[in-house]
């Protein structure tokens, strides 16, 4: 629980936050964290075209970036991009603190069979309870506050997008509401890029995208051959301006707008 001087600190920095621009044909762009290899790229690429995003956070383990030692997303040294991000005025939700993707639900009202994908239990499938589930959702907004000043609103993503009635009943009895993406929103950073070419995922989504879609990327995929963001995500946003889109947070989706900070 954050302290109250803490707290007040964040009500002062929230209200210096840059403005959203109105947006007539809003596409959402939702970027989950990964090894942080393509974070500065991705920063400029959605300054100089003035876009707004909504980040949803884990602490991840990172490669060696723009003198940044490997580490974890939400290390001290990823501290500073992350205020900065805040300060521009980006949403900013959960992913879980140790990515824990849903396995299966275990007999009634007795938690999951989670597996965690990043922390000192990666690999390893466990048992979590409703409540160490919640836990895991609130760790990533106060580290967020901690390093910004900022409140975390109260929207999650769970890793892989992979969750069960219980699980999302289960989080919203602590506070938090669930965000997926829309089908044609999912931009394919995370596939095999022999199977699946930056020029072909850039072609499917310029053609399928549309005026609503939630759309997903990540800061980097460990597993992709041929990164996507250095050749995708400017193209994507020019193309898609270029159909008259724009770029909205999830502040201003119609099903989100209403969530408010994340429990303390």
């Amino acid at each position: 629980m954050l302290a109250a001087p803490a707290q007040a600190g964040v009500e002062a920095t929230a209200a210096t936050a840059t403005p959203e621009a109105p947006c007539a044909r809003p596409v959402y762009l939702t970027i989950d964290t990964g090894h942080m290899g393509v974070a500065p790229l991705v920063a400029d690429v959605l300054a100089r075209h003035h876009v707004k995003a909504t980040f949803f956070l884990a602490n991840e383990r990172t490669q060696a970036v723009g003198g940044r030692p490997e580490g974890s997303t939400l290390d001290d040294a990823w501290a500073p991009w992350w205020k900065q991000l805040a300060a521009q005025g980006h949403d900013v939700g959960s992913h879980t603190w140790d990515h824990v993707v849903w396995r299966a639900d275990v007999g009634s009202h007795a938690g999951f069979t989670m597996q965690a994908t990043a922390g000192p239990r990666k690999g390893q499938r466990l048992h979590m309870s409703a409540a160490q589930y919640c836990e895991q959702l609130a760790q990533p907004a106060h580290r967020f506050a901690q390093m910004t000043g900022q409140p975390m609103r109260a929207l999650f993503r769970a890793p892989g997008g992979k969750t069960s009635p219980a699980l999302l009943a289960a989080a919203r009895a602590c506070g938090w509401t669930h965000v997926p993406w829309t089908p044609h929103g999912f931009l394919g950073d995370e596939l095999s890029s022999e199977r699946h070419p930056n020029a072909q995922l850039l072609e499917r989504a310029l053609k399928n995208v549309r005026e609503g879609d939630i759309l997903l990327m990540h800061l980097g995929i460990w597993s992709r051959q041929d990164p996507w963001a250095p050749a995708v995500l400017e193209p994507l946003i020019t193309g898609l301006q270029a159909k008259g889109l724009c770029f909205a947070t999830l502040r201003t989706h119609p099903d989100f707008a209403r969530v408010g900070p994340a429990p303390r």
